[in-house]
């Protein structure tokens, strides 16, 4: 793992998440990218594309590279090759630019975590890109001093669609040094039989060479509390899930699961794209 890229706003739960972007980079002697983004109103960006100086663009992107210049001087950083990035562009387009530009390993962001209206009306942009990169997202929602990967969840169907993704975990996993708890989520909806549960996720993995692991599963009201619920049972440091592009996150499960899982799971969120 050589590059982690880093979005920032300049806001605490970035700077929880370039905290443990830090911790990882300095296990492995990553590089860290810290992009920084902004849109301009219309009226400026159509100045801007025809060519036009504007002085207050000019002002956004010197404040902009003070700020990015402080953050990167901060402590835990120390001994961690930093590259700074300020660009005008809608988030979701610029980090994916960004990730391709700079062939990104891993995208590390924050997230406060909402609930309720305030879903609707901030912290899009951490769901934009977890539901649009093809690079491994892992979603940080709160300081994490001494990060830990040693046990990480995987919840799944555990169809065929899974199995691309699921390699780009264990890949991680393997830097990680991690055990993966693979595990079939039941519910009144959506109930298989132990016996069935065991069968496919031992035909799953069988495809793998894996030494840590073990398999589980799991009953609940719903999928995203039966998740929530046997991560803190297992006492697990990441929730490892898969996404689809075109409507968040995927259809496991015979059920679907919300982008919520990102927004009320206190434990780290790892998300690789189907």
């Amino acid at each position: 793992m050589k590059q982690i890229l880093v979005p920032t706003d300049f806001s605490e739960h970035a700077e929880n998440a370039l905290k443990v972007a830090a911790q990882i980079a300095k296990k492995n002697n990553s590089e860290i990218i810290i992009l920084h983004m902004f849109e301009l109103p219309s009226q400026m960006n159509d100045a801007v594309l025809g060519g036009a100086s504007i002085p207050e663009t000019m002002l956004f992107m010197k404040k902009a590279n003070e700020m990015l210049d402080e953050v990167s001087s901060r402590p835990y950083l120390d001994g961690i090759s930093i590259t700074e990035i300020v660009k005008i562009d809608k988030p979701i387009h610029g980090i994916t630019q960004v990730s391709k530009d700079y062939d990104v390993d891993l995208i590390v962001m924050g997230s406060h975590g909402t609930s309720g209206i305030e879903e609707l009306l901030i912290g899009s942009n951490t769901e934009k890109v977890v539901r649009n990169s093809d690079i491994p997202v892992l979603v940080i929602k709160k300081d994490i001093p001494n990060f830990n990967a040693s046990n990480i969840v995987f919840a799944s169907d555990f169809s065929d669609e899974t199995k691309k993704p699921f390699k780009k975990l264990v890949n991680l996993t393997q830097f990680f040094e991690s055990k993966i708890h693979l595990v079939t989520i039941c519910t009144p909806n959506s109930f298989k039989p132990t016996h069935m549960a065991e069968k496919a996720m031992n035909e799953f993995i069988s495809e793998f060479n894996l030494t840590n692991f073990q398999t589980h599963t799991y009953n609940d009201t719903n999928i995203e509390k039966g998740i929530i619920n046997f991560s803190n049972s297992i006492n697990a440091d990441i929730i490892g899930m898969c996404t689809h592009g075109r409507t968040g996150f995927a259809h496991f499960f015979n059920g679907s699961i919300s982008e919520g899982l990102v927004n009320h799971s206190i434990k780290p969120v790892l998300t690789f794209k189907i």
